[in-house]
């Protein structure tokens, strides 16, 4: 079976169990954001933006380490330098002895350190504010996101919409084909007219028959597609029916303000990010105040007067868990690289270039969107103008086919003469129902270029 056929009768009967139910544009647009996965990926990064934010403004507080080791091991040592590269030397301290011994005993060490950036002359301020600007650009990403889906999903709306209204218009011209047909093979078969009349009839059927298929065929795209960008299960849908009983309430001119697109707020909090990331690369190039303080507590299992009397240590552990000496120390550190005036120099000029980069994108979107509304006005103004011209040809076509009708029915025209007439009304039916879903289409399409959906949703 062709597995088309099989799509439609699954459709079909999905739509047969489930009870009717209006979907009308609002709710779509709602329903669309909230259930869209790559909108709920792009609100967890929001989430993750801000955690970010939290840890840099974490960055105020001092470091407290705490420390307690409790080591077993011999104190040889001798007179000589010693590098420990990558802190992985060990500190065995006693005075150098005249020979190698493997006297060993417990020793343990306690540590308290704090360590303060004072004053680091705007570095992690500028930190927290590149992170809040990153936040803020995740935001508006989302927003724009959102903005961006609910266009996507008016247009698969529209898209739906117009796809059913071209079906409909193939059942009516089936519908007129049947009666055609019908009326045509019982006067051929009384002998009033050719047989071959009866065989063109039949065809005509055949011919509306599959338009109509095809038009169902065009309408089940739509509806899948639809579903996904709902995040909802692929099923028919019930679209409202006043986008093909009026059109628009259109306004003489909408107060919309360009500049707060979606999409160019979300360029403009990148450019306001690279600002913030530029006077970091320049902070980073100063100095740094720091405090420190250590107490430290130590124990050992050797004596004091070890180097003179080796026997002048005890193994036990006990011995050497306790502390038997303490040191404090406290103090500040000025410290400043003086290369990295010179190395953050240069980053600051690429940060700088970058931010330049983000600015003429910015105009760039801007310059678009606002030939994007020009365009949507005149868009708008010829869907109107068209759809006043489909009425006339709707009603030519409609008079046509009546009066062929009429006149083949009493033998005083051809079939060829009422088959175009049945043409030119289905293309004018057609005609029309793209017109009026076209005027729909384009006041889309200028809500999309001002950044305001309700200019589409207040027309309704």
């Amino acid at each position: 079976m062709n597995i088309r056929f099989i799509a439609l009768a699954v459709l079909c009967s999905l739509s047969a169990m489930s009870y009717a139910q209006t979907l009308h544009l609002p709710d779509a647009l709602q329903r669309s954001i909230q259930n869209y996965e790559k909108i709920k990926a792009k609100e967890a990064l929001v989430a993750a933006s801000a955690e970010n934010t939290n840890y840099q403004k974490s960055q105020y507080l001092p470091d407290l380490t705490l420390m307690a080791q409790q080591s077993y091991g011999t104190i040889n040592a001798q007179n000589g330098p010693l590098y420990s590269y990558g802190g992985l030397g060990i500190a065995s301290t006693s005075m150098p002895l005249a020979e190698q011994n493997w006297n060993a005993a417990f020793g343990s060490l306690y540590l308290a350190n704090i360590n303060w950036n004072l004053f680091t002359f705007g570095r992690i301020k500028n930190q927290v504010k590149l992170a809040t600007a990153d936040q803020k650009i995740a935001g508006a990403d989302l927003e724009q996101e959102k903005f961006q889906h609910q266009v996507k999903v008016g247009a698969a709306y529209f898209n739906l919409m117009a796809s059913q209204r071209i079906k409909y218009v193939q059942e009516k011209n089936l519908d007129r084909a049947r009666v055609f047909m019908t009326t045509t093979v019982s006067r051929a078969e009384s002998g009033l007219i050719p047989g071959v009349d009866a065989s063109l009839a039949k065809a005509e059927v055949s011919n509306a028959q599959s338009a109509r298929i095809k038009a169902y065929d065009m309408e089940l795209e739509y509806s899948k597609t639809l579903a996904v960008l709902l995040g909802e299960d692929y099923r028919a849908f019930i679209l409202d029916s006043i986008y093909i009983n009026k059109i628009p309430r259109l306004q003489e001119k909408y107060v919309a303000n360009i500049s707060d697109h979606p999409s160019l707020l979300w360029q403009r909090s990148k450019v306001e990010s690279s600002e913030k990331a530029e006077k970091l690369q320049r902070s980073n190039a100063l100095p740094s105040l720091s405090a420190f303080g250590v107490v430290q507590g130590r124990g050992s299992g050797f004596d004091w007067n070890y180097v003179q009397d080796n026997t002048a240590y005890s193994s036990s552990y006990k011995n050497g868990a306790g502390i038997d000496r303490g040191n404090y120390l406290a103090g500040l550190t000025l410290s400043w690289n003086l290369t990295n005036v010179h190395r953050y120099g240069a980053k600051v000029r690429e940060q700088r270039y970058k931010t330049q980069a983000l600015q003429n994108e910015y105009l760039l979107i801007s310059d678009e969107l606002s030939a994007q509304a020009q365009l949507a006005d005149a868009k708008l103004k010829n869907a109107i103008e068209n759809f006043e011209e489909t009425k006339i040809q709707i009603k030519a076509a409609s008079d046509a086919y009546r009066q062929n009708m009429a006149l083949y029915g009493n033998g005083l025209t051809t079939i060829v003469d009422l088959t175009q007439s049945l043409y030119a009304l289905n293309r004018a039916e057609i005609d029309y129902e793209i017109a009026q879903n076209n005027i729909w289409q384009a006041l889309l399409i200028k809500s999309a270029a001002l950044g305001e959906l309700s200019i589409l949703l207040n027309a309704i």
